[in-house]
């Protein structure tokens, strides 16, 4: 299609000479003219929800009734600090009737246009509820309410009340609005607060309010709203992480677990339910008291403790102001640094139910190689005794004590945390027959030694057996000939020699009655009757024998062999009862 060009100086000329244009009211645009934003007016007597765009300022309009005596206007923000005012503007001289409302025009246009001023009645910056409450301020103005979210989206609730006398909308607190802590606990916290004013002014039957408490260990939230919309972010976050890691989802809140879910039921029984817009909040709903006792927290953590008075009827909440409280921390037992070579009795006394059946050491090997050797043996008897060996909170190894010696090997780290632990109930008759040998008398006692290893590889190897041999051919009136087993490594060997009076045993390979796990530091000086080094590189051949003379003839003897290592504990072998010949 062509286009057609029109002569220009036709409009050339009209500019220059002039051009009578349509008379304009002073005071009003033209009749064409539409408005930049649409009126918002304020409703009176209901809830009006306002979204708040991230720097864009709403307006709400409205004007009072005639015979209003007093107004007041609510603002409930929800998770973020909002910028609110109310202002009022007033007409000078009353605009044209003819042209005071258009069908083009809004009336508060009509209001801009024409003489008038503008006042300042408030303003508030913050995220808590709150209310200004004043006498209208001219009997003809036009109220503008507005509301402005500087650091994200967040949305708002307006009321508007006109009358004397509170609304009863939002539930009112008392005096002191402050959740106060009673106690505290390592896994509760009791709270308590001031009853609110809404339910003290009412009967029983006619209150429709509840208090609910909000725990969580990351902040207090000045309103519902707010806990709502924090609670779905954290929801929304886990499930994208659920869907990256492809995972479980994990449970946003887990410190109250079972708690508020068997308190919402208990409750639900005798009073209606709240409203479902809080529904997805873990809250615990405790009707109308105002002392609850949160539980299943976990020791020392910080928590956060929120109390709402929620109105069922009208599905408005008041929040007091939070509280914050550190639970205790668990009792940790006492750690014991083990001393290089240090020979140590562990002992467990009473009940093994109380807190004194876990023993905790500590100990730092010498040396750069940071190696070094643990060696344990339990003098219980039937009770069982477990060590559990960590470092750096990783379990290296785990293994139940009992008679015969446990050696454990520590290589590569600098500390290592050792933790004996009995099981089960007290002792039984074997073990506290065994344990009558054993110094006051305990009740179960551990052997432990702990030694830094220079230039070790590994533990220490060990006879193939502890039994100890006598040769009747070689046995006279006076002496007798003694052979054990050794091992390949250089050790030292103490004979201990104990003379038996009637009745005490006949000769024959059998244990002493005293417990395994005694070493020579419980035998007397004068009953040691020698000590000898030995070694041998066969095993098979690590054979050693002793001549014990001195002995009286048709005598019963009990001989105790030791093995004295310099690392770990000396190792004691079977005893040997043997009688002297009556006649040589």
């Amino acid at each position: 299609m062509a286009l057609i060009s029109l002569p220009w100086w036709p409009v050339a000329l009209a500019l220059c000479c002039g051009v009578t244009w349509p008379p304009v009211h002073s005071a009003l645009a033209p009749e064409n003219e539409v408005p930049l934003r649409s009126t918002a007016w304020l409703p009176e007597g209901r809830i009006t929800a306002v979204s708040l765009p991230k720097g864009r300022t709403r307006r709400l309009y409205f004007t009072l009734k005639k015979k209003a005596a007093m107004m007041s206007v609510t603002v409930s923000p929800c998770d973020v600090p909002i910028e609110w005012s109310l202002s009022a503007r007033t007409h000078k001289d009353k605009p044209l009737k003819s042209l005071q409302w258009s069908t083009k025009k809004s009336v508060p246009e009509v209001w801009w246009r024409g003489p008038g001023s503008e006042e300042k009645l408030h303003r508030y910056t913050g995220n808590a509820l709150d209310t200004y409450t004043s006498s209208p301020h001219a009997p003809a103005s036009i109220y503008i309410l507005r509301l402005r979210s500087k650091e994200q989206n967040t949305k708002a609730d307006v009321y508007l009340h006109q009358g004397t006398g509170s609304s009863g909308t939002f539930p009112l607190l008392p005096a002191d609005p402050r959740v106060h802590i009673l106690g505290v606990g390592m896994t509760s916290v009791t709270l308590s607060w001031a009853p609110s004013t809404s339910l003290t002014r009412l009967p029983l039957t006619q209150k429709s309010s509840d208090y609910c408490v909000l725990v969580n260990p990351k902040h207090n939230y000045p309103s519902l709203c707010a806990a709502r919309e924090g609670f779905r972010k954290e929801r929304e976050r886990d499930q994208r992480r659920a869907r990256k890691e492809r995972e479980k989802k994990v449970t946003v809140w887990p410190i109250l677990k079972d708690w508020w879910w068997q308190q919402w039921d208990s409750y639900s029984e005798t009073q209606a339910s709240p409203s479902d817009e809080y529904a997805d909040l873990p809250c615990a709903c405790k009707g109308t008291e105002n002392v609850c006792t949160v539980s299943e927290l976990l020791p020392d953590i910080q928590y956060y403790f929120d109390v709402f008075v929620i109105d069922k009827y009208n599905g408005t909440s008041t929040a007091y102001t939070g509280a914050v409280a550190r639970t205790h921390e668990e009792a940790k037992p006492a750690i014991t640094q083990l001393r290089e070579g240090e020979l140590r009795w562990v002992t467990f006394e009473g009940d093994a139910s109380r807190s004194s059946s876990d023993q905790l050491f500590n100990f730092r090997p010498r040396g750069w190689q940071q190696n070094g050797l643990l060696t344990l043996q339990s003098c219980a008897g039937r009770q069982k005794i477990k060590v559990t060996v960590s470092s750096k909170g990783q379990v290296l190894t785990s293994q139940d004590l009992g008679e015969d010696l446990a050696q454990i090997w520590l290589k590569g780290s600098s500390s290592y945390l050792i933790h004996l632990e009995r099981e089960g109930a007290g002792p039984t008759q074997d073990s506290a027959a065994v344990n009558k040998a054993l110094p006051g008398g305990l009740r179960a006692s551990v052997k432990m030694q702990t030694s830094s290893a220079y230039h070790r590889t590994g533990v220490p190897s060990l006879p193939s057996t502890f039994q100890i041999k006598s040769f009747n051919r070689l046995r006279s009136c006076n002496s007798v000939t003694l052979a054990w087993m050794g091992t390949e490594e250089r050790s030292l060997y103490c004979v201990y020699r104990r003379k038996l009076g009637k009745g005490e045993g006949e000769p024959g390979e059998v244990s002493a009655p005293t417990a395994p796990c005694l070493g020579p530091e419980s035998r007397s000086d004068t009953e040691r009757i020698l000590c000898k080094y030995f070694q041998e590189l066969n095993p098979q051949r690590a054979v050693t024998t002793a001549v014990i003379g001195g002995l009286e003839p048709g005598t019963v003897y009990m001989f105790d062999v030791y093995l004295m290592r310099r690392w770990g504990i000396p190792i004691k072998y079977a005893s040997k009862m043997v009688r002297t010949r009556k006649e040589c």
